[in-house]
């Protein structure tokens, strides 16, 4: 008899930020864990994260995750003091440290948060180096993506 795993149909991702997309022409990614308490974790785990409004600081040679909030769960500890929104400890190697330092300091990028998401047993989150986008620049991305839409609509009449 042979055992057969079973899959779960449950994504990996936990949280995404859409608005990334929109308001940044986004370059490199980077995959950074986080320092994270176990109140955090919990909450993480029942869904109870936005990282819409987050980005990424640079302060004394380490990143921070800035404007995530995780709201903390009813049954948490009366003794541990939850706050939602601190900021939260980067880890990512020195080499890529130093990239993003650099990005941003000489070349006026901005490091944005698009995903978190779980691999394997740890929390993981997607940044990427990016220039805001001007007004003209988010109309010219709307215009193209609608053409593509209505050039498909056009191919899948046609065959």
């Amino acid at each position: 008899m042979s055992k057969k795993k079973s899959k779960s149909n449950n994504s990996n991702t936990i949280a995404l930020n859409k608005k990334a997309r929109h308001q940044y022409n986004l370059e490199d990614k980077f995959e950074a864990g986080m320092a994270l308490e176990g109140w955090e974790v919990k909450s993480i785990r029942s869904g109870k994260v936005n990282i819409s409004e987050s980005y990424v600081t640079i302060e004394k040679g380490e990143a921070y995750l800035i404007g995530t909030t995780i709201q903390p769960l009813n049954q948490a500890s009366s003794h541990v003091i939850c706050e939602p929104t601190r900021k939260r400890k980067l880890l990512l190697k020195k080499r890529e440290l130093e990239r993003l330092i650099g990005s941003v300091e000489r070349q006026g990028y901005s490091i944005v948060a698009t995903a978190m998401y779980w691999k394997k047993n740890w929390i993981k989150t997607e940044i990427y180096l990016g220039k805001g986008k001007h007004e003209r620049d988010k109309r010219d991305a709307v215009k193209e993506r609608d053409w593509a839409r209505d050039k498909e609509r056009m191919m899948k009449h046609k065959a």
